[in-house]
C-alpha cells in the first residue's frame, strides 16, 4: 500500500480545507451586524477535482515529453478560491450575511469534516493492518 497515495492525499486537502470553510463561515457570522460586510465563500471542491483527475478527463494533453504539465495542477499547489458570494440579499445596511443560511452551512461543513475524520482514520487503520500482516 502507497503512503502517497490520491486518498491521503485528497483526505488531508479537504480536512484543511473544511477547516479554512468553517473559518470563512465564523467570520461571516461574527460580522453579521456589520455595515458594508459582504458574505465570503470558500470553492476547494473544482481545485480537489482537478487534483484527483480521477478519470483522466482534466488533464492537458500534450504530444511532446518536452511539453509542461499545466493542466492536472497536483496536491502541492491546490488553491481554495474565496470569494465574496453573489447570491446574498443586500439588507439596508449592504450587508449581505444571513445568520440562519450562515448557520446551516456550518452545521453542514462539520458533518462533512467529521466524515472525512471518520475516512482518514479507516484508510490509516486498513494502512496499519496492512503492514503488521505483510510480515
Amino acid at each position: 500500500m502507497n503512503v502517497n497515495d490520491k486518498t491521503l492525499k485528497a483526505l488531508a486537502a479537504s480536512l484543511n480545507f473544511r477547516q479554512m470553510r468553517q473559518e470563512v463561515i465564523s467570520s461571516n457570522i461574527a460580522n453579521a451586524d456589520t455595515p458594508g460586510y459582504k458574505a465570503k465563500r470558500v470553492d476547494f471542491e473544482q481545485a480537489l477535482a482537478r487534483a484527483l483527475d480521477v478519470d483522466g478527463q482534466m488533464k492537458m494533453k500534450t504530444g511532446d515529453e518536452e511539453h509542461f504539465d499545466v493542466g492536472n495542477g497536483g496536491f502541492d499547489n491546490l488553491e481554495p478560491e474565496i470569494y465574496e458570494d453573489p447570491n446574498g440579499v443586500v439588507s439596508e445596511d449592504g450587508n449581505t450575511v444571513d445568520r440562519e443560511q450562515e448557520l446551516a452551512k456550518m452545521a453542514e461543513n462539520r458533518i462533512l469534516y467529521d466524515a472525512a475524520v471518520q475516512l482518514l482514520n479507516k484508510k490509516i487503520g486498513l494502512m496499519k493492518y496492512t503492514i503488521s500482516n505483510d510480515r
